[in-house]
């Protein structure tokens, strides 16, 4: 059996032990995914703050707009530098906290892997400044290159990755291939031609060779952007082969033991839907499965009282005579024997009780719907460990919510179930 899975019963799915994965020293990267506002940002933090507490020298790289992280961490922004999380640890553990900057990213590796003229050129020619800030799967990229920057560091023991918001839940698997091969493809490789065969016979055949391609291109794409655009494929050169390279070994990174994904998802049919796309397509790609956590599950500490049964009550009471007497039989109240005013505070009550009793009545609905989208994720996947987090009553903003979150988590059940 994996670290931290343990078997429940014969018609449940393995559970998730959360605190045996964090305390478990041959993991040392916790990558989060999952369908996009299901809660990635909120799982990774409390992970990170449990994993602290827990003595780990942890770092938790978000990649979320909202900066909702920082917030909740008490530090006022976050950036491209891991910050120091006050507070958060315990038994010689640490929580530093980063927020991906895609375009600084990329700047670090054109001044990591350029000299300093031609990474001045680079930096200062607008192709790159558009590829850099925008370039459909960059930012999928630059986190994964972020992730193999940490992890060479080696100044933590426990990397928690908060994958990308994106249409799909797939594209931070897919963007360094695609950025990779973009950046090592056919058009880059017929762009940097010229400047390959140099001299008199390259400009022989950047004159008759290209300029039919040239021109076309330049109606395509506009004379003076297919100018930066070579340009910056001259000046890249050398630099093409190591974005293949970087992306190939951080790809066997997330395959490696010591890597381990946590599917996040909600209680859902969309969510859960993606969540076992994504299940699939990591076992497709040979990438760890810790489990799925589940987050916002609602339970109840009086699920003995059916949603039935609380309607049928409520109704009685708001035909005002019909109550239940203690045999459990159905009778008429004996409004003689009440003392006066007794009426009106008895049909107060009444209505109150009844409302109660429709609000746990929606409550045990919401269970049980929750409960059927949940059985039909584990009947396709019965393998998969899942923690069943609580729903909290407001937001994590700050890190006692974060706490409580982590003690969820461990938990690993919705409270009152």
């Amino acid at each position: 059996m994996s670290e931290g899975v343990e078997t429940v019963g014969l018609d449940s799915p393995p559970r998730l032990v959360v605190d045996r994965l964090l305390d478990d020293r041959q993991t040392r990267i916790i990558v989060c995914c999952g369908a996009g506002g299901v809660g990635k940002t909120t799982t990774a933090a409390a992970l990170g703050v449990r994993a602290a507490a827990r003595g780990r020298k942890a770092v938790v790289l978000t990649i979320d707009p909202a900066r909702r992280l920082a917030q909740s961490m008490g530090i006022d922004s976050l950036d491209n530098t891991p910050r120091r999380v006050a507070g958060a640890g315990a038994d010689g553990g640490e929580l530093h906290a980063m927020m991906l900057d895609m375009k600084r990213t990329f700047d670090e590796i054109v001044e990591a892997h350029a000299d300093a003229e031609r990474a001045r050129a680079i930096l200062a020619n607008p192709f790159y400044q558009s590829l850099s800030a925008g370039f459909a799967g960059t930012q999928e990229y630059m986190a994964m290159e972020k992730l193999g920057q940490l992890r060479a560091r080696d100044d933590w023991d426990l990397i928690i990755v908060d994958t990308p918001p994106s249409r799909s839940a797939l594209d931070f698997l897919d963007a360094p291939k695609r950025l990779g091969s973009f950046l090592d493809g056919k058009f880059i490789r017929v762009l940097m031609a010229p400047a390959k065969v140099g001299g008199r016979a390259g400009m022989k055949f950047l004159n008759v060779g290209m300029s039919m391609m040239t021109g076309t291109l330049s109606k395509l794409m506009g004379a003076s952007l297919l100018k930066d655009v070579q340009t910056f494929v001259a000046a890249m050169d050398t630099m093409f082969g190591g974005f293949r390279t970087r992306a190939d070994a951080t790809f066997r990174l997330l395959q490696a033991p010591g890597t381990a994904f946590l599917v996040v998802a909600a209680p859902e049919p969309d969510a859960l839907r993606e969540a076992a796309y994504f299940v699939e397509r990591l076992a497709a790609e040979s990438m760890p499965l810790a489990g799925l956590v589940l987050n916002r599950v609602h339970g109840s500490g009086a699920d003995q009282l059916s949603a039935e049964r609380a309607l049928a009550a409520a109704e009685n009471l708001e035909d005002g005579c019909i109550v239940d007497q203690e045999s459990g039989k159905a009778g008429l109240r004996d409004t003689a024997a009440e003392p006066p005013g007794a009426d009106d505070d008895t049909t107060a009550v009444d209505r109150i009780t009844a409302g109660l009793l429709r609000l746990h009545a929606e409550r045990m609905q919401v269970i049980a719907r929750e409960q059927r989208t949940r059985d039909r994720f584990t009947s396709l996947h019965p393998e998969v460990a899942v923690a069943e987090v609580a729903a909290l009553p407001g937001d994590v903003h700050d890190l006692a919510g974060l706490r409580a979150i982590g003690e969820r988590l461990a938990a690993g059940v919705p409270a009152g179930a």
